[in-house]
């Protein structure tokens, strides 16, 4: 048991004796930094990640070399997807960090591992110099990286949920999956630069390590942001009255058990159809649609960026109306438009109707994400909010996300048929559904003392 004190406090009511504080200060202008704070390194870390996808199909015979290229490719994504199996043990870690010692901590002790890990992945020997080392090298990396991974969503919504008023949780909380969706356009426009302004023998010698290599400046940037953050004043009015729990993963397991498995729902439909858009989309231009890399690399990045203009506006729509509705519109859409979707993108020979495509994809994509993450706050108290939050996210990114992108190469390996990914996405997205119509609606309520 944990000496945690569950009272509810009054927000007007002025706490006497030496656990004497006032109330949370949760203004516009504090949420708008925290936003911003939260967004840039969330955007920082999921560069760092996503860089690997989109050089999958240059780094495939480097890492793994085959008389198959699709064995190579499979291969190469299964890697993807083993980074994801570290990500709820570094919820855990980080979601103590962020319970006990604080959000801003556990923020920026992320960044500086995933922008570390990152850069080593830019140095690592392939396949020719070091033989099956460098697939073993290649997957220690790629942990390193999940685990880092594995706590900055969890927390960066926790920091934005918990400096936000009430009313415009959706709105700041937007900056979240702004941040991380932006990270892979950022990824594939670097990708394609470099892309561009190598030849294909100096790409597959060097220039693919450049994108990596550049996680180190980015990263030292972000710290600077973070070092001068504050902590949210959640967490510190918590600290001052000596409710901070002494374990959060057991409190939250114990106490909360429900609100992890419909987080862990809600994040299997989100990122289950979300990482189709993000990751396998390239490779199945590239790969099965002969479309060039450079313009599939810059069609994506300026798909990716336009969408993400749009995740305020469902921010503000989830303000208005509710997470739920929102949620599950977004969730009916993409069983609607996901099979169209292949079919234009196998039928065309258009990169114009591909960017149409992936813009109006990953406008959806924004729709399920961005009332999926206040909602994930508003469904734990603060005293294990981080880890809830970061637990189960993770534990649906490893079912769902990681993936998605390996599943849906082997469901067109195995059946013949390119539609074939359609179907596993609009299976996610029934999931989603399925969870939704279990939890109340919490948009317009204080977050759970």
């Amino acid at each position: 048991m944990t000496n945690v004190d569950h009272r509810v406090e009054n927000p007007d009511r002025q706490p006497t004796g030496r656990h004497q504080v006032t109330a949370p200060k949760k203004s516009n202008s504090v949420a708008r930094r925290a936003a911003i704070a939260g967004g840039v390194g969330t955007l920082i870390e999921y560069y760092d990640f996503a860089v690997y996808g989109f050089l999958a199909v240059t780094i495939a015979p480097l890492f793994f070399p085959s008389d198959n290229p699709g064995v190579s490719i499979l291969s190469t994504l299964a890697v993807f997807g083993v980074a994801y199996v570290a990500r709820p043990l570094g919820g855990i870690f980080f979601g103590r960090l962020g319970d006990r010692r604080g959000r801003r901590h556990a923020l920026v002790a992320t960044v500086v591992a995933m922008g570390i890990a990152c850069g080593i992945l830019g140095l690592l020997p392939t396949h020719s110099s070091v033989g099956v080392l460098a697939p073993v090298l290649l997957v220690l990396v790629r942990l390193a990286q999940g685990f880092s991974a594995g706590g900055e969503v969890g927390g960066a919504a926790t920091y934005i949920a918990e400096s936000a008023p009430p009313g415009r949780r959706g709105f700041f909380g937007s900056f979240t999956p702004v941040g991380s969706t932006l990270g892979f356009a950022v990824a594939a426009a670097v990708v394609g630069l470099v892309a561009l302004v190598t030849t294909d023998e100096q790409m597959e010698s060097w220039g693919w390590r450049i994108p990596f290599l550049l996680a180190l400046p980015l990263a030292y940037v972000c710290l600077r942001v973070r070092l001068k953050l504050e902590d949210t004043p959640e967490f510190e009015e918590m600290a001052e009255k000596e409710q901070v729990a002494k374990s959060p993963l057991k409190d939250v397991v114990t106490k909360n058990p429900w609100s992890v498995l419909r987080v862990v729902g809600v994040a299997i439909a989100m990122n289950g159809s979300g990482y189709i858009g993000l990751t396998y989309f390239s490779v199945y231009l590239i790969k099965n649609l002969g479309f060039s890399k450079d313009a599939v690399y810059w069609t994506s990045a300026i798909a990716i960026a336009l969408a993400c203009a749009t995740f305020p506006i469902s921010g503000m729509l989830t303000d208005r109306y509710g997470r739920k509705p929102v949620l599950i519109f977004g969730y009916l859409a993409y069983v609607v438009i996901a099979l169209p979707a292949f079919l234009i993108m196998g039928a065309t020979s258009s990169i114009v109707v591909i960017g149409l495509v992936y813009f109006v994809y990953m406008v959806l994509n924004g729709v399920v994400q961005v009332p999926a993450f206040p909602l994930f706050t508003e469904l734990f108290p603060r005293t294990v909010r981080y880890t809830g939050v970061s637990l189960g996210f993770n534990i649906g990114t490893i079912a769902a996300g990681g993936t998605a992108p390996y599943v849906a190469a082997q469901l067109v390996e195995s059946t013949g048929s390119a539609m074939s990914p359609a179907y596993w996405v609009m299976g996610v997205c029934a999931i989603g559904l399925l969870t939704v119509a279990t939890i109340r609606e919490t948009g317009r309520k204080e977050l759970p003392a």
